[in-house]
């Protein structure tokens, strides 16, 4: 604030300088929905490693493609993901009534079904040991018989007074992330038994591509995602084990039509597998160019992708059998591990693209094929002798050459994805500030300096900064009815990299001088 003089003396005034820096948002959070044998259902809840998985969703499950693709992502360079798990509308939590205290599981399955209990026991000693209303809590699980159990989670000096700052229900609610208290609670504190939670069920049926969808109202399914602040790949594995079953088949057309339509909302891309009919290149010409009614050519999007063939990886659960399992975990892991390891703005294919954990594809594709389907904007997963399995192809589904499409390329619509996500936030300051030309100038400097970043990693085409990109923002975007309507027009514009897609050598012969 400036300083009002009021005595003879020095005054000490610090001035802003208008420098905000702007941060780059994260580029390969991805958002998974299916089902798992546990969980929280309806949250997007955070996971940074395959183990957080396993102890938050059980692991792999027999009957869910959710916990491979999670795996797949996590094993080709995956970091960060959200995982909402979607149950059967008729599933039920198992319960409990342990001395009068009635307990339900916080998720819907069988998974806590007899292996866990719930032990009432008292303080042993000080001032609570003879209070009849405080008593002790705990959740024990017994992995293997025979063996002991483990303590999963323990509550001391619960009690059954709603004015006590112990009092159970409120206590259970905020630390517990296995039960809920249910019903009314005892008068006195319950006798000490222990009880073993039992009748939840996964549902009759798996739950439908209906239940993926969810209600954007209640926030539920596919629109749990607003419950998150930041995610940039959305794969939905389907929602059985089943052969022949896929999200990108019949069935799953209304999830995929709302799951991109909320990608294009949030400024995210959809990675789409391939359906199930696409068993080789003739079935992906025939379904995309004489098929009318072709369920892939719905979503021809700058904001979607898709990769054929599907892969074959050994199934932890079933012997290590190969298996086939639908691409959308490896492509995610692999976008993750070239903006870790290149940028954004680098295109997730080539001979660094490995496909880790693969070990066959489902259909093998020869250069001539692959020539075929690439012009149709689908990436093919190709394996070559020394490299492996690799992703050889970097185009979005609105990539096919007869679209003639600005988005061709993944990368050039990741890195202005991240750099619109990066603005929207970065320059949340500019709301509400005097329409000015100091306030423009504020702008260019620190929109200047967040695209000038960019360039010197290698973001933009250019030698210089002025040829990779420009900032502008003055009295030509922003006119005076503008700033009557109060509004601030910023034009950003920059010279994408676009990958080098296709390498050609010329050769020529010299013919040797003749001597004259």
């Amino acid at each position: 604030m400036p300083v009002t003089p009021t005595y003879p003396g020095v005054y000490i005034e610090e001035i802003p300088s208008g420098v905000r820096t702007i941060v780059g948002v994260a580029t390969s959070i991805t958002a998974f929905i299916g089902t798992a044998s546990k969980g929280r259902v309806n949250y997007p809840v955070r996971i940074q490693s395959f183990g957080d998985f396993e102890r938050q969703f059980g692991g792999l499950w027999i009957k869910s493609a959710l916990g491979y693709a999670v795996q797949q992502y996590f094993l080709n360079g995956g970091t960060d993901a959200l995982i909402i798990r979607v149950a059967s509308s008729d599933a039920t939590p198992a319960t409990a009534s342990v001395g009068g205290l009635n307990l339900t599981a916080t998720s819907p399955g069988k998974w806590i079904n007899e292996t866990y209990k719930a032990k009432v026991t008292y303080p042993s000693f000080g001032p609570d040991a003879d209070n009849n209303k405080v008593f002790n809590l705990e959740i024990t699980q017994q992995i293997n018989p025979g063996e002991d159990p483990i303590l999963v989670e323990s509550f001391r000096n619960l009690s059954t007074d709603p004015d006590s700052p112990r009092y159970v229900k409120k206590v259970i609610e905020e630390d517990s992330t296995l039960i809920d208290i249910t019903g009314n609670v005892p008068e006195n504190r319950p006798a000490a038994t222990e009880a073993v939670f039992n009748a939840g069920t996964d549902g009759a049926n798996n739950p439908s591509y209906t239940d993926y969808v969810g209600q954007e109202g209640s926030k539920t399914g596919l629109y749990a995602l607003e419950k998150a602040d930041l995610f940039n790949l959305l794969c939905i594995p389907p929602n059985t084990r089943e052969p022949g079953n896929n999200v990108a088949d019949d069935a799953g057309q209304a999830l995929l039509t709302a799951a991109l339509a909320y990608c294009k909302k949030r400024r995210a891309i959809l990675i789409i597998d391939p359906p199930t009919k696409w068993d080789s290149t003739a079935k992906v010409v025939e379904d995309l160019t004489s098929n009318s009614n072709s369920i892939i050519n719905q979503y021809r999007d700058e904001n979607a992708v898709i990769y054929f063939p599907r892969i074959k990886a050994p199934d932890l659960l079933r012997e290590n059998r190969l298996e086939e399992f639908p691409p959308c975990g490896v492509a995610a892991g692999i976008m993750a591990r070239t903006d870790a390891n290149r940028g954004v703005w680098k295109a997730p294919a080539g001979i660094e693209a490995t496909l880790s954990g693969v070990r066959q594809l489902s259909y093998q594709l020869t250069d001539g094929e692959n020539g075929q389907i690439n012009p149709l904007g689908v990436n093919c997963l190709r394996s070559f002798p020394v490299y492996g399995n690799v992703v050889w192809g970097a185009r979005t589904l609105e990539g096919a050459d007869q679209l003639a499409s600005e988005w061709k390329y993944l990368p050039v619509r990741r890195l202005t994805l991240f750099m619109q996500e990066s603005l929207y936030r970065g320059t949340q300051w500019v709301v509400f500030e005097p329409n000015d030309e100091p306030l423009w100038s504020q702008i260019r400097l620190n929109v200047g300096a967040f695209m000038n970043n960019l360039f010197r990693q290698g973001a933009f085409q250019g030698k210089t900064p002025r040829e990779a990109y420009f900032v502008k923002c003055d009295s030509e975007t922003t006119t005076q009815n503008d700033i009557n309507l109060g509004i601030v027009n910023i034009v950003v514009g920059f010279a994408p990299l676009k990958p080098a897609e296709f390498v050609i050598i010329k050769f020529q012969q010299i013919a040797g001088q003749i001597a004259t």
